[in-house]
């Protein structure tokens, strides 16, 4: 792809916001709770991460030009939500054909309460309730609520937690060592903002904590209601279960809310649909092991690209 391609590509989403005029960048907030790298549960057929997975974070503060900074994060990001999500939704589509049978194995077992404990489940392993909440907690986020979250929460990647522990979203932890400690921190406090290997790891652990913990269980009854009815997982809609997020409550969800509406990012979900008309193992295995995050710009078509590659 030319480098002026490349560039049309990425400022699509940010047209009508550049047109509307103005910049919207909202404060970034502090997420208060315990934190992990959202490691997943060994799963056969589950590819390897790429190599570009654990690239670090881009100098996005080099950009002098706000539209230019935003059209390069969310460039770098968005193919990290992609990969993060296909690999998800492979976890899904195994979960879903664990339910459909009538006896499970010792290995099927074991993978099932694994996942039940990262996702905070209880039950009995493979009740009909442990399955229920699995297919409620083991689902995806849509990418322009993680891109608008992403980008509030680390100043649109220029943040200290941003730039030196690849931290996108804020994101606590509570041992000693285990990330940067803030400089605001009250006397007393233990609690530092968690570092990673990587953004698509802070990516990945973020969308674990949605869909584990208590605070977004609003959130996951919206995305199952739409599941259930065939509608299309919409950030707009699900920013709403995000009220919990921050100390300022609705102001904060509409916040976010503000940010999808006024870059667009919805562009990114209909995208990401796009991408995923076929959801077979076969096409998400692909999705989870593109050689290049390039493959996965908006626009491309990984699967053709893929196919054509052979």
């Amino acid at each position: 792809m030319s480098s002026g391609k490349r560039a049309f590509l990425l400022s699509l989403p940010l047209v009508a916001f550049a047109i509307g005029g103005g910049f919207y960048v909202p404060p970034a907030q502090m997420v208060p709770e315990l934190v992990d790298n959202g490691a997943e549960v060994s799963l056969r057929e589950m590819p390897a991460l790429p190599t570009w997975a654990s690239e670090p974070l881009p100098d996005f503060s080099e950009y002098r030009d706000t539209t230019e900074r935003k059209a390069a994060f969310f460039a770098f990001l968005y193919p990290r939500v992609v990969l993060a999500n296909s690999r998800v939704l492979l976890e899904r589509d195994y979960l879903l054909r664990l339910k459909a049978k009538d006896h499970l194995g010792p290995r099927e077992k074991r993978w099932l309460q694994a996942q039940a404990d990262r996702l905070r489940v209880d039950g009995d392993t493979g009740s009909d309730a442990q399955f229920a909440l699995l297919e409620k907690r083991l689902d995806v986020v849509p990418p322009s609520l993680v891109l608008a979250q992403a980008a509030n929460e680390s100043a649109w990647g220029t943040s200290r937690f941003a730039r030196k522990g690849n931290n996108l979203f804020g994101q606590w932890c509570f041992s000693q060592g285990c990330g940067l400690v803030p400089r605001s921190r009250v006397q007393g406090a233990t609690h530092e903002v968690a570092t990673f290997q990587s953004p698509y790891r802070s990516i990945r652990s973020y969308i674990q904590n949605i869909n584990r913990h208590a605070t977004y269980q609003g959130l996951r009854e919206r995305r199952i209601a739409d599941r259930q009815a065939g509608q299309p997982l919409s950030g707009l809609e699900l920013a709403q279960g995000l009220d919990g997020y921050s100390e300022r409550g609705q102001e904060y969800v509409e916040d976010i809310r503000g940010m999808i509406h006024y870059n667009n990012l919805e562009f990114y979900d209909d995208d990401f649909r796009k991408v995923l008309k076929d959801r077979s193992p076969s096409t998400l295995q692909q999705l989870a092991s593109r050689r290049s995050d390039q493959d996965l710009l908006p626009g491309r078509d990984p699967i053709r690209d893929n196919a054509s590659e052979g």
